[in-house]
């Protein structure tokens, strides 16, 4: 091929080519459009982007691509034009042609095979499939670290979790490409893999990572695949927010183009930006400005990709910025050898006027279909089969029904459904960042799997779909039939109403079961293997990572055993699937605030984060300082704290996090928390251990407890995921803790105080029964409140009501008399959100701006308990609104007490069971179950 880097064409000095050559471009339609001929011929443009929106089939693809290189030929382009396609495989292929072009799996689901081998086969026949057509670079790979891999929105495009092992698999892939003849472009630098995302489609996604937690993770394939030989890399379009980098848009900053990819990471390659058409980039920089941004950056080529308008105005702002010295023509002319130097690896005149065509796949294709067969084969993944299910041939009768549940999901952007629509929907790449998958009216996504199914059972299946509306009674109908149950997912995690239909469904199923009904539940995830990858309520869980027709046809095969799955989760969840991890000691260190508090801060800050979306995070609210509770007892003494930490001495991140407690002979543990990228690796453990340790050396502990009151951060074990709860009450019961008797205790709220009325008949029952209810603040008759509660609560109750009469302007008692003698029959703390105990109540601070509480009540047992706490929840109430608060929370309610107050309208934020043994029972050796910690809490 030509190299016209040595000796440039005298036509590259005159400045609109020059200009011409830094744009990469797309436009619509399946045949040129006078747009993209006048971008072509007058502007000089020397890249376009391909997409779904100008593809039909191959030979229209091979037609188009030629015809285009035509025009550039004669308008007397020197080289050829760059021309680039998406076709990652999986969800996100812009070309489709069943005659031609083959299907193969997601990078996610090359992964699960297992084979560096095949990852390198698959991209070798993508790129030459693309070769044959005129396509000259490939849009891949990607090279995202899922770091945060459940609620990401790029899914199974990105191989998985685990930077080494997507250092591989992109290295894999990109020498497929290479040796195809097609040049790489890496994606999305400097990483789309754990992105925050605040709201509108105006708001930029953020990475919040430092450069340090980036340079151990996320920017370890790119490094790896510029040191093998990258062509391109695209910058991506999110912000960058941590200590030391504020970037609004990644590609327009020299920080990360120039300082990060170039300098400290050593690419020498071209560097494109990401599509400047993006809403939140054109609306808070405009496409003129962007341009100018993006090359002073150091963006060798600035994507536009659809609106011609907005290409002519980028082209006018690049112009503008060289004419006001914004922008060098040296700078330019960097940017262009860099340009012609990739093009002289993949493209000459020769080869870009006569692609090999369809003559060229028919040859590839029988290998190539032989190849999709055996990927997409080794890619089908079994999570879990604990009923042994599986295959459906050997465990469902011939007469007995097999039903189908499938959600209602837009179709692949290149699939025979899509085609079949016509739907014309932007691009995957124009709307990289999906949020949730899009519902359409119809079912033509699974249908063919449907009748896959079918000719599987000669007829004996039911197939239905499943909306937002839940289980309607169709669904109850067909489960009450079929013998076994097939339920798809698709980004189970993103689309809350498929997680919740399913652990319905799983529920059924099992009361089914246990009342003598063959019930076989099959869930199949098609896409983001984490839906329930986690979730052993799941006994039967299979993954296939795409739902092409391919990828179904091979989930068919699977499921009734014309050959045994072998593919494993990739990252993190397969390395521990093939290794039993050894149970690692930990070395605990006490608690130092000044080294610490940072450390804790972040950790906490962490956790709320990658809280599953629309679960409730105890966490969420608090602070370090929630933890340190110093506060006098009785005696005048301190409370006896001592807290613990995991940590790397070396950054000073944390990564775990114990507190405890020691007051009247009890010892406490408050919290246990783990950093989520560190979980199964026994930290949990480790701090457990010490924790227990450390109580059972101080005197006279006759009782150890695990949640507390004060701080009322964690009152127990949260039960608001029931499945999540068990685990962790099976953990502690294997390490000592009697379970068989916790105390519930629950958060209440009431959401609308202003629109609240007491329930009809309440005021007369209260006034019916006589008892007397006053308000006190500060240490006026305290001794009696205080002899109440120390007779009745545990002793971090008490240190909450001491705090409480310490702070006479926020806080106040509610006290119930006895109509006979006087004597206090029950007690509550009412308190406004700007009182001091709020550090140590965090619920007070994340349930609102406006928040009234009402604490801690202690109403001892008798006939008229009932009506007691009613009155003293009843007087909270209305000081709360007195205060002119929004929301109401009721916090430390006893579990014989949440149905008395849900009837007066109060709702659930959140249950806790606490728990309680005697010291001798818990074990401060290392040995328990295999079950390690998990989640927030332990």
């Amino acid at each position: 091929m030509e190299s016209p880097v040595e000796d440039l064409d005298p036509l590259w000095k005159e400045l609109d080519w020059a200009i011409g050559a830094c744009f990469f471009m797309g436009f619509d339609g399946t045949e040129v459009t006078p747009q993209i001929r006048t971008l072509i011929v007058d502007h000089h443009l020397g890249a376009i982007l391909l997409t779904t929106k100008n593809l039909k089939t191959a030979q229209q693809t091979a037609s188009l691509v030629q015809e285009l290189q035509t025009i550039a030929h004669n308008a007397g382009h020197p080289v050829p034009l760059l021309i680039a396609l998406d076709q990652e495989n999986g969800g996100v292929n812009s070309l489709f042609d069943d005659d031609y072009i083959c299907q193969f799996p997601s990078a996610m689901g090359v992964a699960a095979t297992g084979s560096l081998e095949l990852a390198y086969q698959v991209a070798n026949a993508t790129g030459k499939e693309l070769n044959a057509v005129g396509i000259n670079m490939i849009m891949g790979p990607v090279l995202d670290v899922l770091t945060n891999a459940r609620y990401q929105p790029l899914g199974v495009r990105a191989t998985g979790d685990d930077p080494q092992e997507v250092s591989q698999y992109g290295i894999a892939a990109m020498n497929g490409y290479k040796d195809a003849g097609i040049t790489t472009c890496g994606k999305h630098f400097p990483s789309y893999g754990n992105l925050d995302f605040l709201g509108s489609s105006l708001d930029m996604p953020i990475i919040t990572e430092t450069l340090e937690q980036l340079s151990l993770g996320a920017l370890v394939p790119f490094r790896n695949a510029i040191r093998e030989g990258l062509d391109a890399m695209m910058v991506g379009g999110c912000a960058i927010t941590n200590a030391s980098m504020n970037v609004m848009h990644a590609c327009l900053s020299d920080q990360v183009v120039d300082d990060l990819l170039r300098n400290d990471l050593g690419f020498s390659g071209v560097t494109i930006s990401e599509c400047l058409e993006m809403e939140a980039l054109s609306h808070d920089i405009g496409v003129r400005g962007g341009t100018v941004m993006a090359v002073e950056a150091g963006c060798d080529l600035v994507l536009l990709c659809r609106s011609f308008a907005v290409q002519l105005e980028a082209i006018s702002g690049l112009k503008l910025g060289i004419e006001n010295g914004m922008i060098s023509r040296e700078r330019i002319q960097v940017s262009l050898k860099r340009i012609l130097q990739l093009k002289s690896k993949c493209t000459s005149w020769q080869k870009a006027l006569n692609p090999e065509g369809i003559s060229q796949l028919t040859t590839l294709h029988p290998a190539h279909l032989a190849l999709s067969t055996k990927t997409y084969d080794k890619s089908i993944t079994i999570m879990r089969d604990k009923g042994h299910l599986l295959p459906l041939s050997n465990t469902l009768y011939p007469d007995e029904e097999l039903l189908l549940l499938t959600p209602l999901v837009k179709p692949l952007p290149a699939s025979a459904v899509t085609q079949a629509l016509s739907s014309g929907e932007p691009s995957l790449h124009e709307k990289w960042s999906h949020r949730s998958s899009s519902i359409m009216s119809g079912e033509g996504v699974f249908r063919e799997l449907g009748r896959s199914l079918a000719r599987q059972r000669h007829g004996k299946l039911l197939h239905t779909s499943y909306t937002a509306n839940g289980v309607r009674p169709v669904h109850e109908n067909l489960i009450n039939r079929a013998s076994a149950i097939v339920l798809i997912t698709a980004d189970a995690n993103r689309n809350l109403y498929q997680n919740g239909f399913t652990k319905h469904v799983a529920m059924m199923c099992s009361m089914l079961s246990a009342g003598g009904k063959k019930k076989s539940l099959i869930v199949v995830s098609v896409s983001s293997p984490y839906d329930f990858a986690m979730d052993k309520a799941i006994g039967t869980y299979v993954c296939t990572f795409d739902f092409t027709e391919t990828a179904m046809s091979a989930l068919v095969r699977a499921l009734f055993g014309e050959f045994v799955p072998q593919g494993t989760l990739p990252g993190t969840l397969r390395k521990s699937k093939k290794v039993q991890k050894s149970r690692q000691h930990w070395l605990v260190e006490s608690w130092n605030r000044d080294r610490d508090r940072r450390g804790l801060q972040a950790l906490i800050k962490t956790i709320e984060k990658t809280s599953p979306p629309g679960q409730i995070c105890a966490l969420a609210g608090s602070t370090a300082s929630s933890f340190e509770l110093s506060a006098p007892s009785e005696s005048g003494e301190p409370v006896e704290e001592a807290h613990f930490v995991v940590r790397n001495s070396s950054t000073q991140a944390l990564f775990g996090f114990c507190s405890t407690y020691v007051h009247d002979g009890i010892g406490m543990i408050g919290a246990i928390f783990v950093d989520p990228a560190k979980r199964n690796l026994s930290i949990g453990h480790s701090l457990h251990q010490r924790a227990v340790r450390g109580l059972l050396q101080k005197p006279g502990i006759k009782k150890l407890q695990l949640g507390l009151g004060l701080p009322g951060i964690y009152l127990g074990i949260p039960m608001s995921d029931l499945s999540e709860g068990a685990r962790l009450k099976r953990w502690f019961a294997n390490n000592g803790w009697d379970i068989t008797s916790p105390r519930l205790l629950y958060t209440l709220t009431i959401r609308n105080l202003s629109n609240w009325q007491p329930p009809d008949g309440l005021l007369q029952s209260i006034q019916r029964v006589s008892f007397a209810f006053d308000l006190i603040h500060g240490s006026e008759n305290s001794e009696t409140v205080l002899d109440h509660v120390r007779a009745n609560a545990g002793p971090e109750v008490l240190e909450l009501y001491r705090l409480a009469l310490d702070d006479p302007k926020a806080c106040g008692i509610v006290r119930a008399k006895s109509p006979v003698d006087g004597a206090l029959v029950g007690t509550v703390i009412i308190c406004r959100q700007e009182t001091p105990l709020a550090t140590y109540l965090p619920v007070l601070q994340a349930a609102g701006d406006s928040v009234g509480a009402i604490l801690a009540p202690v109403v001892p047992s008798s006939p008229q308990a009932s009506i007691v706490l009613q009155g003293l929840a009843l007087l909270g109430i209305r000081q709360n609104k007195a205060h002119r608060a929004n929301t109401c929370v009721l916090n430390w309610v006893q579990g014989d007490e949440r149905d008395t107050l849900l009837g007066m309208g109060f709702d659930v934020l959140d249950a806790f069971e606490e728990l309680s043994c005697k010291p001798e029972t818990v074990s401060q050796d290392f040995h328990g179950s295999n079950d390690w910690c998990t989640d927030m809490l332990w």
